[in-house]
């Protein structure tokens, strides 16, 4: 009888998925445990691992189908063998001459999907580092059970720079065909996947791509504008001089890295910074539900961090207790684990309060959103020298931008401009940050 491959529990409120990617097909031989699909929650990618060993029977959803948590999606024939191209007798084929090895060269170095030459599959976490670094995997020599490709190898080839790598554009044209060859013919209704050419009045060739959204980004936009949609939302602005955190980080970071083994950074000085702030004005940490406010006395702080699929907002559980290098570690690891795609579902639920730093990117200044259900969100912008008043003299200091947008039906604008006061003067003297000042 077969054995069932159904979805896995995702975690609290999360109901459903979608098909990512089978890693598997039907016939295929398979180990228990052994990873044969991926899919796409709105906050992470989840990999399928085989119940049992066996031979793959029927995949019973294609890519890009929605499942409910415990359906079967798949099933596993423990007595079968892989099936039948190694059993069946091969008849003798004519070796090519010249000509056609010259061609099957040709066809080999002509590249296209880059997933399609490997011998086995391949993790969603691999598939990203891979074109991340736009790298041949079959350059790269696997360590895993039966000599899979696993993520650590990739790692080791970035580091070494042994892998080959592609250009970014190698290998897309073949994929993009074969999704608009697919496409069904448009005829009405919506455009298909895939893409479509055309050459505007002057002769210039113009090209479009359309590929579904994931998930993940489906649900970005719907919470984005449930925010906008829901709260009284309003940003409030200060700005902050860097002067006195920059210097204690130039002091003390070789000390702290030595001692932690990580390296000291802005963000820790404004999640502790948050965290005393948070505790002054309690309704920044607060929470409407019906016709309740939910006040806190913990401080579980989200950190945006950017993944392949989008933003996501892992969270610090507990950020008022964790010291500067518990701080640092968890937001290290956050950002790989985000970037190589293994972040777990109950690490982004919950949260208090967030923090996103724009400045990473360059930003100068915006006005971030909410997080639904909370109620507030601290912008941070990049880092620039400006001229400032100080003791009456004109000095030039390296000043950042700080936003607050908060829900105004909860948090008025004497309690969002206090705690915007409460981070700059934490940051601008991080001697209160020690003193729970």
């Amino acid at each position: 009888m077969p054995t069932d491959v159904v979805v896995p529990t995702l975690g609290e409120s999360v109901t459903e998925a979608t098909v990512g990617e089978w890693l598997k097909q039907p016939g295929d031989a398979v180990e228990a445990d052994e990873i044969i699909a991926s899919l796409e929650t709105d906050k992470v990618a989840v990999e399928v691992p085989a119940p049992s060993s066996g031979v793959i029977a029927e995949l019973l959803f294609e890519e890009g189908d929605d499942v409910e948590v415990g359906a079967v999606i798949a099933r596993i024939d423990e007595a079968g063998t892989a099936a039948a191209k190694d059993a069946a007798p091969k008849t003798a084929e004519p070796e090519p001459d010249e000509d056609e090895e010259n061609d099957l060269a040709e066809a080999e170095d002509a590249g296209g999907d880059d997933w399609a030459t490997t011998d086995m599959p391949l993790s969603p976490a691999v598939k990203k580092l891979l074109a991340e670094h736009h790298l041949d995997p079959n350059e790269i020599k696997g360590t895993g059970k039966g000599g899979r490709l696993l993520k650590e190898d990739v790692q080791r080839a970035v580091k070494s720079g042994s892998a080959k790598k592609k250009s970014a554009a190698e290998g897309a044209g073949d994929k993009k065909t074969k999704i608009a060859d697919s496409a069904p013919a448009g005829a009405g209704g919506s455009t298909p996947l895939g893409t479509s050419s055309s050459t505007s009045e002057d002769g210039y060739p113009r090209n479009e791509e359309r590929k579904k959204m994931t998930r993940l980004r489906q649900t970005i936009a719907k919470r984005l504008k449930e925010a906008q949609d829901t709260a009284a939302m309003l940003t409030t602005f200060n700005d902050v001089d860097m002067t006195a955190v920059m210097k204690a980080r130039n002091e003390y970071k070789d000390m702290f890295e030595k001692k932690h083994g990580v390296r000291l950074g802005f963000m820790s000085f404004f999640t502790k910074a948050c965290s005393l702030a948070l505790k002054d004005v309690p309704a920044v940490n607060a929470s409407i539900e019906g016709d309740e406010i939910v006040y806190r006395d913990y401080a579980d702080i989200g950190i945006a961090v950017s993944s392949p699929g989008g933003l996501v907002v892992p969270i610090l559980k507990n950020a008022d207790k964790l010291t500067f290098a518990d701080t640092e570690k968890k937001i290290g690891d956050f950002g790989k684990r985000a970037r190589d795609g293994e972040l777990k579902l109950d690490e982004l639920q919950g949260g208090t309060f967030t923090i996103s730093n724009g400045g990473v990117f360059g930003s100068l200044l915006s006005t971030p959103i909410i997080n639904p259900p909370q109620s507030a969100v601290l912008g941070m912008h990049r880092i620039e020298e400006r001229p400032v008043v100080v003791d009456g003299e004109i000095v030039v200091r390296p000043m950042m931008y700080l936003a607050l947008s908060y829900d105004h039906r909860l948090i008025d604008g004497r309690e969002a401009v206090t705690f915007l006061v409460r981070v700059k003067e934490a940051i601008e003297d991080p001697t209160r940050l020690v003193l729970d000042l």
